[in-house]
């Protein structure tokens, strides 16, 4: 026999479903009456440049971002190794990237993805690599530190 938590957890599981069932429906029923002008009703500026500019106020004004992207490009021991390490590739890339990686919560988990972003796309990370997982460390505490 359930009990009361888990037949009230069912049911507010089952509300929210009928609840985006519902909405769904709505949308589906605007679509097939107003055609592709039925974005109108979700978007509010539809003709504006909302599409181009999709993810930029999560990039502009990060303010964790900003200080990672102004050690990448400064004089700093750390960063020229960095710098001379990545060669062609990207450093704004790099640096979302860095920011993304520095989310993550375990220390070694976070020190391991900082890893692989200087190894780069597509190339494996070799754990006997000391020189990229020395850099790799260095950069983590240097980044502590900052941040």
């Amino acid at each position: 026999m359930l009990n009361k938590r888990e037949t009230h957890s069912c049911n507010n599981q089952v509300d929210a479903f009928a609840e985006a069932l519902a909405t769904a429906r709505e949308m589906q029923q605007n679509w097939l009456t107003y055609g592709v002008d039925f974005v109108n009703f979700y978007v509010e500026d539809v003709d504006g440049d909302w599409l181009e500019t999709w993810g930029n106020d999560e990039i502009l004004g990060n303010s964790r971002l900003d200080a990672i992207k102004e050690f990448l490009v400064s004089d700093e021991s750390v960063a020229v190794e960095v710098r001379e390490h990545l060669g062609e590739r990207s450093l704004f890339d790099f640096a979302v990237n860095l920011e993304e990686s520095w989310r993550i919560f375990e220390t070694n988990d976070r020190l391991s993805a900082v890893r692989r972003l200087l190894a780069g796309e597509g190339n494996s990370v070799d754990a006997d690599d000391i020189r990229l997982g020395d850099l790799a460390n260095t950069l983590v505490v240097k980044l502590a530190e900052i941040l």
